[in-house]
Order: structure tokens, then C-alpha cells, then sequence
């Protein structure tokens, strides 16, 4: 190492919360976990941590000392990466998070794949909820994230949009899975209905399609669980609205039907590729975004060639590599 292990220790509390449990997953005592936090205290002449009953919180000056903590890191990560690549090209390491509904529909074959083409590359990913993808590519845990309704924030750079309108899933046997094409919202909510949990952004999407609406609205079963919702659609329990995409590889084995809605109840769920504004990508990161990226707008046309997305939408916008992208490449 080509630096202190107070800095893997002091990230490795920040992530578990306490010093016990960074001592475990560190095989080492807690007592010379606590020493190497004394020590860089009073190196920097500030405390790190609010020392609390049910364990410890970081102070303004941890939160600035972590931040720096997981540059280093990450950097040797790249460091590393960049020493084995002269002896085996193309080796690396991607870091990325993602919702439950990609890692469970789309993703899978497209990881499948690229980890074919690229055996020598090793793929990290964690599912988080929506509203929680961003923080671990703002911290630095990983490279990239893929989520939808990301709201803009300071510190992260779009690599990629792609608009995806909201639809009604169904079980085949359904009456109104007989059907092709968009579908009266009008009818859906006379059925029972399985829907994503008041709070979560893709009810707050479900919400602004249904408040037109003259007729009330109660569903059956409320989750956050985007599984839950396909399974129970599978079961017959009720209807749901979701995107294309966190059901495409259901739909493909006709186990779901997917109809988009009428134009004047259509609305969208924004799907991003992101990652840290200040953070450029490594050769293996930037490998797998062009590679993410082309199969995702592979995904985009087969739904509109069904029908699921508008014929006139815009697929994505990309954004502009910057020079430092370019140069990480070569």
C-alpha cells in the first residue's frame, strides 16, 4: 500500500457505523481500530466523529476528511488497474449501482455478454432504491450509476438519458391483454391495481398520470418491492404500472403483457447513466459505459418497434466526453 491504513479503516467505520463491526469485516481488534482514529485526529487537530450510544456519526470535518479518504482510494483502485493493464490489456474493475427493477429485467444479459467479450474485467453492482442511487456514486463507493428520476444534483455528470414512458403491465390472460396497442387509464383503474409505494418517484409519476382522472383510486396492495408488483401481477392479484423496461425480459417469455397508455395520460419515468462530475472514468469504466449505453438503445428500439415507446421519441441524449474522458481511454 502506498498509503496509511488509517484510511481504510476510517472509510470501513463510515460504511458499518461503528468500530466493532469495522474491526470484524477488517480482521483486526477494535482497540487498534480506535487507536488509528485517535491518531489521525490529532493529526488533523479536529475530531472525525460524533461518539454516540448506538455508534458513530461523522463531524464537517470527518465528512471533508472521508471525501478526500475515498479520492486516495479510489485512485490507487485506478492506480492498480492501470499497472495490471500493461501486462494484460483491457483488465479493470466497474463499480456500478442500479435500481432492483434493471438488475433483475435488462441488465442481466447485457452484463452477461460484455463479461464475455471482456474476461477480464470484473464487475461490481448493488441494487439501491430510487431515491438512494445517486449517493453512492456522489461518495465515491462506485463509478457509475443507472437509475431513473435522478434529480439534478451538484457533483454528478449525465452520460446518458433515456426517456421512458410509464405503461400498464398485465397477466396474458387478461381481458385487456387480448388488446394491442395504447390502453384508456380510465379502464385500468376499474380494475384491482398493484402499485409502487406512495413516496417512491415512480408513484409520484403514477400519481400525476392518474390525478386527472374523475374516478378514485385505491389499490389493492402498496410495495416498494418492483418484484413483488411482477409477481403478484403474474399471480392475477391486480394490474400495475411500471416501465417497459423493468419488465421487458418478463414480456419477451410471456409470462407479462405491457400496453403503453393513450397519449393524454403518458407520463415519463427519465432513465440516467451518471456518474461523479470530478471523478474521470477508467479504461474498464469507460469500456462498459459505451458498451451499456449501445445495448440500451438496442432495448429502446425494440420497444418502440412494439409499440411500447412513442415512433417520434427521442431514444437518448449523450452527453460530451470531456477531455479527461478521452485521454483515461487512450
Amino acid at each position: 500500500m502506498l498509503h496509511s491504513r488509517k484510511l481504510l479503516y476510517i472509510n470501513e467505520i463510515v460504511r458499518c457505523g461503528s468500530i466493532r463491526k469495522a474491526a470484524a469485516r477488517l480482521n483486526v481488534a477494535s482497540s487498534a481500530v480506535n487507536r488509528q482514529i485517535l491518531a489521525l485526529e490529532e493529526e488533523i487537530g479536529a475530531p472525525l466523529f460524533e461518539r454516540l450510544p448506538r455508534g458513530l456519526r461523522l463531524t464537517a470535518a470527518g465528512e471533508l476528511c472521508v471525501e478526500h479518504i475515498r479520492d486516495v482510494l479510489k485512485n490507487y483502485e485506478r492506480l492498480e488497474s492501470r499497472i495490471r493493464g500493461l501486462k494484460m490489456p483491457q483488465a479493470g474493475k466497474v463499480t456500478l449501482v442500479t435500481t432492483v427493477g434493471l438488475a433483475s429485467g435488462p441488465l442481466p444479459p447485457i452484463l452477461a455478454r460484455f463479461l464475455e467479450s471482456h474476461p477480464r474485467v470484473r464487475i461490481k453492482l448493488r441494487n439501491d432504491s430510487g431515491s438512494t442511487t445517486v449517493n453512492p456514486v456522489l461518495t465515491g463507493e462506485v463509478d457509475i450509476g443507472l437509475g431513473f428520476n435522478i434529480p439534478a444534483t451538484p457533483g454528478i455528470r449525465t452520460l446518458a438519458n433515456f426517456d421512458v414512458p410509464v405503461g400498464v403491465v398485465l397477466p396474458p390472460a387478461h381481458p385487456l391483454a387480448q388488446e394491442e396497442g395504447p390502453i384508456d387509464l380510465v379502464d385500468v383503474v376499474q380494475e384491482k391495481l398493484v402499485l409502487a409505494q406512495s413516496g417512491t418517484s415512480l408513484r409520484n409519476i403514477i400519481d400525476l398520470a392518474l390525478s386527472p382522472l374523475p374516478l378514485p383510486v385505491e389499490p389493492l396492495l402498496e410495495t416498494n418491492s418492483s418484484e413483488l408488483i411482477k409477481q403478484l401481477v403474474k399471480c392475477g392479484t391486480g394490474l400495475t404500472l411500471l416501465n417497459p423496461l423493468d419488465v421487458i425480459s418478463e414480456c419477451r417469455a410471456g409470462e407479462l403483457v405491457f400496453r403503453p397508455l393513450f397519449e393524454q395520460h403518458v407520463r415519463h419515468q427519465p432513465m440516467r447513466l451518471f456518474a461523479r462530475a470530478r471523478a474521470p472514468l477508467d479504461a474498464a469504466t469507460s469500456l462498459f459505459v459505451e458498451y451499456l449505453m449501445q445495448e440500451l438503445l438496442l432495448l429502446i428500439q425494440e420497444l418502440r418497434s412494439k409499440g411500447h415507446l412513442p415512433a417520434g421519441e427521442k431514444a437518448a441524449d449523450r452527453s460530451v466526453d470531456t477531455q479527461d474522458d478521452r485521454d483515461q481511454r487512450e
